[in-house]
């Protein structure tokens, strides 16, 4: 029987979301790619014991979440039932939908049926009442933007999610959601971004516009996809992701010249006291306008290597700017 550790609270910092009064650990767990049937259950149940034990209070998934989809949630609800059910006011859980879930065309985008029956089997994979955050994964060319934000809107007054999100979302649409949601009386609470030293896309207005509107954010990939890591150091190692030319990664993303400024990144994160790994989640985290960045695990070794990014999340303005200089070459 687990029982989780007394000093699990005592050295992960937590941030206000936005101006709402949910407060999310630094790092949140994501349950995107570890998670489902071609890993050991004890490795995905001993990363999810091992990450709460760390003050991890956040576990981040969305419907489609696997492979295959689905299989992230209904593990998650497994280790939940076995592990975690007796601290579940203590967890914070978010899903999603967005993405194809299931054929047909009510099986993707941000229609009504789509979002709400997502829900519906989510809750269900999860064995959940609730969810605390549910999100539409991304935007919907062809729906009415007031249909997918009023379905967001329907899940909180279902009680079957507290709060709501958007990820992938321009400026300019999370303007329009947070404007309808909020009129609607269900405030938007965080958006998904995908951010780190070598996207740099959030900082184009998405993050001013999240200010403005006080809106809290989670970055996802702040590693970009493990290129932020001692992994590609020596160029592209086997087994890798980019070996495999993922439809997330490719080889031909790995030049000469971006393996030359890792090497140099990783020099600066040695400076710090830090692997490539741990920089990269501190600068994301830098300042705190970023309420929390997601971070994966294959195993709790590590998630333990990624918390210790935590230690040390001040930059030197000379820091800064080498990395400017290294990431923008």
């Amino acid at each position: 029987m687990y029982t989780a550790h007394p000093d699990r609270y005592a050295d992960m910092p937590y941030r206000r979301t936005g101006r709402s009064g949910l407060k999310l650990p630094a790092l949140s767990l994501g349950l995107w790619h570890n998670f489902g049937p071609d890993r050991p259950v004890e490795t995905q149940r001993a990363i999810l014991r091992r990450a709460f034990d760390l003050g991890v209070t956040h576990f981040d998934l969305a419907n489609n979440y696997g492979p295959p989809p689905g299989a992230a949630e209904s593990a998650f609800g497994d280790a939940l039932r076995a592990d975690l059910a007796p601290y579940r006011d203590e967890l914070v859980i978010s899903t999603k939908a967005g993405y194809l879930m299931w054929p047909g065309p009510y099986g993707e985008w941000g229609s009504r049926k789509y979002l709400l029956s997502s829900l519906d089997q989510s809750l269900g994979r999860m064995g959940l009442d609730y969810v605390d955050i549910f999100y539409s994964h991304r935007p919907d060319p062809s729906t009415p933007m007031e249909e997918t934000m009023g379905a967001l809107h329907s899940a909180v007054q279902q009680g079957k999610a507290l709060y709501v999100g958007v990820s992938n979302y321009s400026p300019e649409e999370t303007r329009e959601a947070a404007r309808i949601l909020g009129e609607l009386g269900t405030p938007l609470l965080i958006h998904q971004p995908r951010y780190s030293m070598l996207d740099r896309r959030p900082e184009e207005g998405l993050l001013d516009a999240l200010d403005e509107l006080e809106v809290g954010s989670i970055a996802y990939s702040p590693l970009e996809q493990g290129l932020l890591t001692a992994r590609y150091l020596d160029g592209i190692p086997e087994g890798s992701r980019a070996a495999s030319d993922s439809p997330f990664l490719n080889s031909d993303a790995v030049t000469e010249d971006l393996v030359e400024r890792l090497r140099g990144l990783n020099d600066l994160a040695g400076s710090r006291g830090q692997s490539l790994a741990q920089m990269a989640l501190a600068w994301v985290l830098r300042g705190e306008r970023v309420t929390s960045a997601l971070v994966g695990a294959s195993s709790p070794e590590q998630l333990e290597d990624s918390v210790s990014a935590i230690r040390n999340l001040d930059f030197a303005a000379d820091e800064l700017a080498r990395i400017e200089e290294l990431v923008k070459a």
